[in-house]
């Protein structure tokens, strides 16, 4: 098996809470950007689907923190396809500090028409990409 995409993440104060540890909800904000690049990596760049009147909505996601993130850490954010359905994918993920894992989730996103937000098939190509990729 080979090694899930993975982007690096340079931890800024921003990111932190006054104790400088990594305010929670950031960890998604690390996840979202794996994805986007995973996804741009496979050859489609996610502002390109309103053209075609198509968004990815995350639908769901399920985050367990398992150690805390601090200021100036490096990590790296990991996204690989866990399960492809015809109107969307869901994606493992993990937020590592060196070789431990302090993140981990699921997210299930979903591909709805742009115009009424209804469930719609992902096109062709990029389920062909996933489904390579999976």
């Amino acid at each position: 098996m080979t090694e899930p995409f993975s982007i690096p993440i340079r931890v800024y104060i921003e990111d932190t809470d006054a104790g400088g540890i990594v305010y929670y909800v950031n960890y998604l904000k690390y996840m979202e950007r794996a994805r986007t690049e995973f996804v741009r990596a496979l050859g489609y760049d996610k502002p390109a689907m309103p053209e075609r009147g198509l968004l990815l909505v995350v639908h769901s996601a399920e985050i367990q923190y398992r150690r805390s993130a601090l200021l100036d850490d490096t990590l790296r954010a990991s996204a690989a396809v866990g399960k492809l359905g015809r109107a969307g994918v869901t994606f493992e993920q993990k937020i590592w500090r060196d070789n431990e894992i302090i993140c981990e989730g699921v997210v299930k996103v979903a591909c709805v028409a742009d115009d009424s937000r209804r469930p719609c098939a992902l096109p062709e190509p990029i389920y062909s990409a996933l489904k390579a990729a999976s």
